[in-house]
């Protein structure tokens, strides 16, 4: 979408050494895969100009025969780095800034267009500068020297190479913890020692949780539930979950001590939908729903507490990133002018900033000294649900569009069957909130929906989008 989007992560060196890699822009290409190669024609400082090449054929082709220079609008040792790329119709915006953290540093990479071709340029050069943003901190991380701290744990993330598992390997990773992810297929292009595994059988992988030291296992092992409510599909759902938690189970069996942490992923919408209803740890499960009850119920059931000195069955609601689905295809349609509520608007939408569920990960892996949280099911989303009208009704303020009419819920199953989607996933909703956050004492960084849109999709003037 157009606009501003905003990555912020914590890496554990001072401000200095990343800037020793961020404030070389000849290093950019070495730590985000996306940017081919980049020549500055003067020493760097504001008013410097430069050439970068994104990596793709056609696209680098396209670039270094059309593109002008990029020129250093901001050049603030330790503290902020800026340029602006002129585009046809338009510029884009990209800055650096470091902010200076306990025991170490925050980096957040802001990028944004102006301009008629604002839209345009975003869906071209997105995939080039704004994919994988954390993962890419994490390079950047490593070439500033960052290594594993004395402490670190050795965490294990079954299902790692999905958008939730790549967040969360390369927080840690920036952090000093040493991660590891049990992958079907080896992606030779991330960053993070990957070991293979088939999700269902015990084979050498599981050597993965008998390595010395601390260890952690953190279990998100799923197909995506963004298909059709099939049969077919449902139970592809429920057995590729349950098959990988008894695989770990059993794996975590052969060990002479019990998993250190253990964070199980579950969903909110176990609750199904779930009405009025306000759900917490404590409320009971529907009866004899097989879509999304049938489904995540046996999930945690194939857990095991005994497995795990600590854990936490880990019910997330609908995580909010510019790299998600979720919240990429809500602003598509309200840019199309489909941002009016869906179906009967009344809905609840229980969501978590994914700066706020990374949080709640590394607290559940016992990372935060500041709070303690006991053993059992935990709900990751903040205070505050809304519902599907004053979702959309943020939507379009944030992203400065007009009021839109309503999409009829019979549009959107006809164009959830277009989409291979279930319609239930804009259709249902629950009121899901946590008790046991609230009495830890845990602080949400982004409690409101307001901070939390304003903050992923920034707050632009309408000319520029």
């Amino acid at each position: 979408m157009a606009g501003t989007t905003k990555y912020t992560q914590f890496i554990g060196l001072a401000p200095e050494l990343v800037w020793g890699v961020l404030g070389d822009l000849e290093q950019w290409p070495e730590w985000n895969p996306g940017v081919r190669s980049v020549r500055m024609h003067s020493p760097i400082a504001v008013g410097a100009t430069g050439d970068y090449l994104p990596n793709g054929n056609v696209s680098a082709r396209i670039h270094r025969r059309f593109a002008k220079a990029f020129t250093v609008t901001t050049f603030e040792p330790n503290r902020e780095l800026g340029i602006e790329q002129p585009e046809p119709a338009g510029t884009m915006h990209l800055t650096w800034r470091l902010t200076p953290r306990d025991g170490g540093t925050e980096i957040t990479q802001e990028l944004r267009f102006t301009g008629r071709s604002a839209a345009a340029a975003r869906t071209v050069v997105r995939p080039f500068i704004e994919t994988d943003a954390r993962v890419n901190f994490s390079r950047l991380a490593r070439l500033a020297g960052l290594a594993p701290v004395d402490s670190a744990l050795n965490v294990v993330i079954a299902g790692g190479t999905g958008a939730l598992g790549l967040q969360i390997a390369a927080d840690l990773t920036c952090r000093g913890q040493r991660v590891t992810l049990l992958t079907r297929r080896r992606n030779p292009d991330l960053p993070f020692r990957q070991t293979e595994w088939d999700g269902r059988s015990i084979g050498s992988w599981s050597a993965e949780l008998r390595e010395p030291g601390r260890l952690a296992v953190i279990n998100l092992a799923g197909k995506l539930v963004d298909c059709r409510p099939t049969e077919r599909n449902i139970a592809e759902l429920r057995s590729s979950r349950v098959d990988s938690t008894a695989a770990l189970v059993a794996a975590a069996g052969l060990r002479d001590t019990p998993v250190d942490y253990w964070v199980q992923a579950s969903t909110t919408a176990i609750w199904s939908d779930a009405g009025e209803t306000r759900c917490t740890e404590t409320t009971p499960l529907p009866v004899g729903l097989p879509q999304m009850t049938g489904v995540a119920q046996p999930w945690e059931e194939a857990f095991d507490p005994a497995r795990a000195d600590h854990w936490t069955i880990l019910r997330t609601s609908i995580v909010l990133d510019p790299d998600a689905p979720a919240l990429r295809r809500l602003g598509q349609l309200t840019k199309a002018g489909l941002g009016g509520r869906v179906g009967p608007g009344d809905q609840w939408f229980s969501w978590i900033h994914i700066e706020d569920w990374l949080a709640v990960v590394r607290t559940c892996l016992g990372l935060d000294p500041t709070v303690t949280l006991p053993d059992g099911i935990l709900v990751a989303a903040t205070e505050f649900p809304v519902r599907n009208t004053e979702l959309m009704a943020t939507l379009r303020r944030i992203l400065h569009r007009p009021p839109s009419p309503p999409t009829p819920s019979a549009m959107l199953k006809i164009g959830a069957v277009a989409l291979r989607t279930d319609p239930a996933l804009g259709l249902t909703g629950r009121h899901a909130t946590s008790e046991v956050l609230h009495k830890a004492g845990f602080d949400f960084r982004y409690p409101t929906l307001d901070e939390a849109l304003t903050d992923l999709l920034g707050s632009a003037s309408p000319r520029d989008r």
